[in-house]
């Protein structure tokens, strides 16, 4: 039984945390510099952000490290860092956490494709993404997240160089819309495929995050539970953003992203969280609304 098992046997549904990209941005991160920066520079905003999800009853927060893979690393003149970034990033949300929740070692999509879509063989993705395991491991990460994905190649070389480089559990999360042929991602995966070939791949928990906000994502989890046996991480944005004098903009508030709790939970989630737009104000009500549904 894994660390995330163990906690889901205690307590049944889990609730993550929140945004940590626009959470920054909204606490100073200048636009267009990359978020994994501040692990380097502001280091206090970075743990504070953790604290602060922590406070708010999460069971488990993410490190600042979406991006700290060495592809979009290099072209912020950062790629020779990787290691440190992602070392720091998790030593940071380690440091936040305690013994009170969980570190999750965040990995994003790289932004390139797996060849033949691509330039970048499937062996040399691989690499690109154990350099990245390699420092969320030396920083202590529980276990570790590919999220936000929406090519199967890209998320089985994330999950292969996880289990490669890290005794734990691996979460993968992908990313999905729905159009007139129902849910997949944009790059025409299904949810019962995406959980089905996830879990072939090796995840431990399986699921989807971001898109259009949680009435999206609890239809997306309903196709997955009858694919997998595995446990469904769901984290929703705040909504669908808007654009409102030049800045984007989540309106759903904390309160309705928490009158959906018992959706996502029937649809079959049982960790659950935020995605963009989300703040410690969201987490504090779902981890209300948890309590409430479990009585």
């Amino acid at each position: 039984m894994n660390v995330i098992t163990q906690l889901l046997a205690d307590r049944e549904i889990l609730v993550a945390d929140g945004s940590w990209g626009t959470q920054l941005a909204a606490r100073g991160l200048p636009a267009g510099q990359a978020p994994e920066q501040w692990n380097l520079d502001n280091p206090d905003a970075v743990r504070a952000l953790g604290a602060d999800y922590v406070a708010a009853g999460a069971d488990m927060i993410l490190t600042n490290t979406f991006g700290g893979n060495p592809l979009k690393l290099d072209k912020v003149g950062l790629g020779g860092r990787a290691i440190e970034i992602n070392r720091i990033g998790a030593a940071l949300s380690r440091e936040a956490a305690g013994n009170d929740a969980l570190v999750i070692g965040s990995i994003g999509p790289t932004g390139e494709f797996i060849q033949p879509l691509g330039l970048i063989s499937e062996d040399e993705m691989v690499a690109v993404f154990a350099e990245q395991v390699r420092g969320l491991a030396d920083g202590a990460v529980d276990a570790i997240l590919v999220e936000t994905q929406t090519d199967l190649d890209e998320a089985r070389a994330a999950i292969r160089a996880s289990r490669d480089n890290f005794d734990g559990p691996v979460i993968c999360s992908m990313t999905f819309d729905k159009g007139p042929a129902g849910y997949a991602t944009m790059m025409g995966v299904k949810p019962e495929q995406a959980a089905q070939d996830l879990e072939a791949a090796g995840a431990d928990v399986v699921g989807a995050n971001c898109g259009a906000g949680a009435d999206l994502v609890v239809g997306v989890i309903a196709l997955m539970r009858p694919a997998t046996d595995l446990p469904l991480w769901a984290k929703p944005n705040a909504g669908l953003p808007e654009l409102v004098q030049g800045e984007t903009v989540f309106r759903e508030t904390p309160e309705q992203m928490a009158a959906r709790f018992p959706d996502l939970v029937e649809a079959g989630a049982s960790i659950i969280g935020g995605c963009c737009g989300t703040t410690p104000d969201h987490i504090r009500a779902l981890v209300a609304a948890r309590d409430q549904f479990l009585g």
